[in-house]
């Protein structure tokens, strides 16, 4: 079996631009995905603190 740290030596190689625009479409899916869920979801964090300063008031 080869060791796959010696490949970390050699020099890099050029990506093919079909490859890089495909992993650059993915990725900014993937941060659309991310920040829709973030606009349809709650902040739970902010929730659990909001009702800690709330009980801490009435106390």
């Amino acid at each position: 079996m080869e060791n796959p740290f010696k490949q970390l030596d050699q020099p890099l190689k050029e990506v093919p631009s079909e490859l890089k625009a495909k992993v650059m479409h993915d990725v900014a899916m993937a941060k659309l995905f991310m920040e829709l869920a973030e606009l349809f979801s709650y902040n739970i964090g902010h929730i659990i603190e909001s009702v800690q300063s709330k009980r801490q008031k009435h106390n």
